[in-house]
């Protein structure tokens, strides 16, 4: 999209505000009402195998056919099934490899959303698979315990393999996860909770927006680990949501109207102590643990309330004034006993602290239109070039008053600021993607470890995935000190080995 296309669809939208509210008046929502009648679908735990010392997984990207509703066959895509994947998990100092084979009649890619890892093995756009082929990226878990995820990332098309149902948990534990007063049985009252936003045509398909509109698809049909109008059985006092936002556009406002939550870990791992809160925003691509404690036979419902988006022009046609159920939650007449929420640091907690202290370098990305610092996606151009070991803030802002978010590959950052005060409590915790509230400078703290390539490249964009489509999105290298950036070339396609070269660029720095 031009930049002249982009500011006729804001004038447009500002238009919209000026009709006012007899439009779409404030109490509305444009998203369906559900009857809460389905069980929630529970993605498997994904088997694996270990083989000389490394865990070793499997994904295969298919099509498929999903009943969303009774009787109506929709065409869908994803991981080892008709919709979405298998849940991958695994501990820190473990070994992995997945061996992912495409399936479709089109290159896919498999990005490891919020893993420290080579950049070899991201699954970004240098990492398509071409159809019928198989990719096997290694690599060893170094990171705290968090609820990480899997998508498609090939260049131009991430909006539709995402939207057609290619995305799945990836969970990681370490010591202090495993010791942790929090509940841990999967699928049982430690629940995923894949939040998404569809539309379906009139003969029950999935239908992406084509008409330019802002900030992509807004779905009138929210599902659940793609389950419409899903309530979970409750056995416990308390039970851990890990929720992700998997949608391509709709930002959710997700809490409770009759109790708060604790909130106990975001994007990259668990917070310093729990925070009592009563809602918390999820852009696509961000996650949230909450832990909610329920009454022996009552009923509550896990919402999504109206969005505060941040200032952006004409809220409503960005979904900010939608309002709707997400989940439903059944209590048992009785309930086994669930400690309070509580948990001490890991023994990894000194070597994986960011300092501001250690911030070296600053570096400055303006969002605008589809473009970052000026400049749409080339796959062939470095926009930035980071030593080893070094610490930087990023200071991001978006300058145009539409959502945006914000993700970069490898790192887990620090929200140092927000329009220069503290970041809020829910904002506190280490995370990889953020909204981006229209004229805000968010400075984050991160440091680059471990991995240098000066000719693959890590990304950084907008995780409103048509924008990432369309070309707001850059490339990074990290390069050992002295070094310079390289030539960028693709690698990983259809290779199983062609990854392995670079399965020990870990420099052990820390």
């Amino acid at each position: 999209m031009s930049r002249t296309a982009a500011l006729t669809g804001l004038a447009g939208l500002a238009a919209l505000a000026l009709a006012g509210c007899a439009l779409v008046p404030g109490s509305v929502s444009s998203v369906d009402e559900a009857e809460f009648t389905n069980e929630l679908a529970i993605p498997p735990l994904a088997p694996s195998r270990v083989v000389d010392g490394t865990r070793v997984f499997s994904l295969t990207a298919q099509e498929g056919v999903t009943e969303f509703r009774p009787g109506v066959e929709t065409e869908t895509w994803g991981f080892d099934g008709a919709y979405l994947g298998p849940t991958l998990r695994a501990e820190r100092g473990e070994r992995v490899a997945v061996e992912v084979t495409n399936d479709l009649d089109e290159p896919t890619s498999v990005h490891w959303h919020g893993m420290h890892l080579p950049p070899s093995m991201d699954g970004g756009p240098h990492q398509e698979v071409e159809p019928g082929d198989t990719w096997r990226p290694t690599w060893e878990i170094d990171q705290p315990a968090a609820s990480l995820w899997y998508h498609p990332h090939p260049h131009g098309a991430t909006e539709k393999h995402v939207y057609r149902g290619l995305a799945g948990m990836f969970l990681l534990d370490d010591d202090a996860s495993r010791a942790a007063d929090l509940p841990q049985e999967y699928g049982v009252d430690d629940v995923p909770v894949i939040v998404q936003d569809k539309v379906l045509d009139d003969d029950g398909q999935l239908e992406l927006a084509d008409n330019g509109s802002e900030p992509g698809t807004l779905g009138d049909v929210v599902m659940t680990n793609g389950t419409i109008g899903a309530y979970q059985d409750v056995t416990t006092e308390r039970v851990r949501l890990r929720l992700l936002n998997g949608s391509t556009a709709r930002t959710f406002q997700l809490g409770f109207e009759d109790r708060e939550m604790d909130l106990v870990a975001t994007d990259g791992g668990l917070l310093d102590a729990p925070v009592r809160l009563e809602q918390v925003r999820l852009a696509p691509g961000e996650r949230a643990e909450v832990v909610v404690e329920v009454e022996p036979g009552e009923t509550t419902r896990l919402r999504s309330f109206e969005a505060d988006l941040g200032g952006v022009v004409v809220p409503f046609a960005m979904g900010g004034n939608d309002a709707f159920d997400v989940l439903e939650l059944r209590a048992a007449d009785e309930l086994a006993p669930s400690p309070e929420p509580a948990w001490a640091p890991s023994a990894h907690a000194a070597q994986d602290a960011l300092h501001e202290d250690d911030a070296a370098v600053t570096r400055t990305f303006e969002l605008d239109d589809r473009k970052i610092n000026g400049r749409s996606m080339d796959m062939g151009r470095i926009d930035e070039v980071v030593t080893e070991g070094s610490t930087e803030i990023w200071e991001v802002r978006s300058i145009v008053p539409m959502p945006h978010s914000f993700h970069v590959h490898d790192v887990q950052f620090r929200i140092l600021s927000v329009g220069g005060d503290a970041p809020p409590p829910e904002l506190a915790g280490p995370k990889d993607t953020v909204y981006l509230e229209p004229n805000r400078t968010y400075r984050l703290l991160m440091r680059f470890d471990d991995y240098t390539d000066p000719d693959v490249p890590y990304m950084f964009h907008c995780h409103m995935l048509l924008h990432e489509d369309e070309g707001m999105m850059g490339q990074f290298v990290v390069v050992e000190p002295g070094q310079e950036a390289g030539t960028v070339r693709s690698r990983g396609q259809g290779d199983s080995g062609g990854s392995d070269d670079h399965a020990d660029d870990h420099a052990g720095h820390h």
